[in-house]
């Protein structure tokens, strides 16, 4: 009981200083890190210890999940090319240069450990990707990037992970079979995700009339497809990032708009609780683990720590002037329809931060190889972990808008994207009222297609970048009803309007969710003011 209250209050810290965040524009993954550091080094405070099984559980299937929910599938299909050669190749680049350093460093450090490690810190987080890069006002294609490798880089990591557990806990492991089952797994992961989402979508279309329990759902909705996935031995990450898009790409046709409301609000709280978490985890255990390695001379450690720091650095540079430059040689292709900016690959070398992915995996790894032995050097293991981490996070994520502006990066605005996207849903639904509505009452029909015309021209009021350019009557009750309802057809109308533009990818992720939003809290308010005889 008393860990659970210090669990909480500590929880009440991580808000207060997301409160923090927020007012001063403080990446709230730099915050985190730091509580757990500060958490660390307050006396008296207990340490707790998750299971290692069930810490993949609890925090990944619901992260990826959030994260996959707001990535748009027509970017991701676009920049498939990059966002594999990021997630797998860069990936295994890393976890192979990591154990390389590991193992020339450090004498204890055996192969399959050193190859662990690399496993470990070699996947960027999806939540420090979104969270640094946000409002510094890069290109859609660069964050689509940065953002899909976040996602897919989880299941190369994590499987590379589980091959370097079993070689150290069952002391066998063959290079071939590790590459042909990598793609059966990432295949069937892949398989089942889109199964679960398509069983998920045919439940909430056909049998749901509940936002609670819609929210409800789509809360278990990752974890079902982690754990089928995970008990066919295929890659659960995969798995739960796949039937996040398939729902996502869909959530416009088969969630109302209370349910959307409300569950966008509950896994807000949800993510912001579980980062919170993982941090405080790690600070909680963190004298524990600076304790278990007291054998090695301070020193040592801090020469460690930013040593696999460095080479976690250099090495996403190393891989990506080649894979960036390479695929622009050999194909005219890419050449005529891939915008180059030398700039975004420095910035995208620049963005490999570590986070909340990283420090499970290390979280989960056993306490005991069998009953008598222990794992070797856990707490060592953790301990780089966390200093690569502090480190990406750190002086990556506070450095980043300073590189930019070093780099007279122009800052990319979606407010000109937006005014488009806002006047063609505008325009086309003034068009459905002249075309399907004239034949009602007179007041009718002029108040309602007021309100679009003002909306209307208020667009064209609307204050834009400078060379944008360059490139009534009271109703009674009964018609008052009839008005209202006639709007939230006509919202329904704007609705339908977006999700093709959605389908098609002609709108931003950010833009989209943005109007469907403000779609969904004014039908929200419309039914609300229905009278009610």
């Amino acid at each position: 009981m008393e860990n659970i209250t210090v669990i909480i209050m500590l929880l009440f810290g991580v808000a207060f200083l997301s409160l923090v965040s927020k007012k001063y524009n403080f990446p709230i993954p730099i915050v985190l890190v730091l509580c757990g550091v500060v958490i660390s080094i307050i006396p008296g405070l207990p340490v707790i210890a998750l299971s290692p099984e069930v810490v993949f559980i609890i925090f990944l299937p619901p992260l990826l999940y959030h994260a996959a929910w707001y990535t748009s599938w027509s970017d991701f299909k676009q920049t498939i090319r990059p966002i594999t050669l990021a997630a797998v190749g860069l990936v295994l680049f890393t976890t192979v240069a990591v154990a390389f350093a590991a193992h020339m460093l450090i004498d204890d450090i055996s192969w399959p450990l050193a190859f662990l490690l690399g496993a470990i810190v070699s996947p960027p987080d999806a939540v420090s990707a979104t969270s640094i890069t946000k409002g510094l006002g890069l290109h859609p294609r660069l964050i689509a990037i940065l953002e899909g490798e976040s996602l897919v880089n989880d299941a190369s990591g994590l499987v590379a992970y589980k091959y370097a557990l079993t070689a150290i806990t069952a002391g066998n492991f063959v290079l071939w079979q590790a590459g042909l089952n990598f793609v059966v797994m990432s295949v069937a992961g892949i398989a089942i995700g889109l199964a679960v989402g398509y069983i998920m979508c045919y439940i909430h279309k056909r049998f749901v009339c509940d936002e609670v329990i819609e929210a409800t759902l789509t809360l278990l909705t990752p974890f079902a497809s982690y754990l089928i996935a995970e008990h066919f031995e295929c890659s659960g990450v995969l798995a739960v990032v796949a039937t996040g898009l398939y729902l996502s790409a869909r959530s416009g046709t088969i969630f109302t708009h209370e349910s959307r409301i409300m569950a966008g609000t509950i896994w807000s709280v949800l993510t912001n609780i579980l980062n919170g978490l993982i941090f405080i985890l790690i600070g909680l255990q963190l004298r524990q683990i600076i304790t278990g390695i007291g054998d090695y001379s301070g020193w040592s450690l801090f020469v460690w720590g930013a040593s696999i720091s460095v080479v976690v650095i250099l090495v996403r540079f190393l891989w990506v002037v080649p894979a960036t430059l390479l695929p622009r040689m050999l194909s005219k292709r890419i050449r005529l329809k891939e915008e180059f900016d030398y700039r975004n690959m420095i910035i995208f070398g620049w963005s490999g931060m570590r986070g909340v992915v990283s420090m499970a995996a290390a979280l989960a790894l056993p306490l005991m190889m069998n009953k008598t032995t222990e794992f070797p050097l856990r707490n060592l293991i953790i301990y780089l972990v966390f200093c690569v981490i502090l480190s990406t996070l750190v002086i990556q994520g506070l450095t980043l808008p300073w590189l930019i502006k070093k780099l007279k990066v122009q800052p990319y605005s979606i407010l000109a994207e937006e005014y488009e996207i806002r006047n063609t849903i505008v325009s086309q639904t003034i068009t459905h009222i002249e075309d399907n509505f004239s034949l009602l009452n007179d007041d009718l029909l002029h108040n309602i297609k007021s309100k679009y015309e003002v909306k209307f021209n208020r667009l064209q009021k609307t204050e834009l970048p400078a060379n944008f350019f360059g490139k009534g009557k009271v109703l009674g009750g009964e018609i008052f009803n009839d008005f209202t309802k006639l709007q939230i057809d006509l919202l329904n109308i704007e609705r339908d309007k977006l999700e093709l533009m959605h389908k098609t990818g002609s709108v931003h992720e950010e833009i989209f969710r943005k109007i469907e939003k403000e779609l969904d809290l004014e039908e929200t308010r419309l039914w609300m003011e229905m009278y009610e005889e």
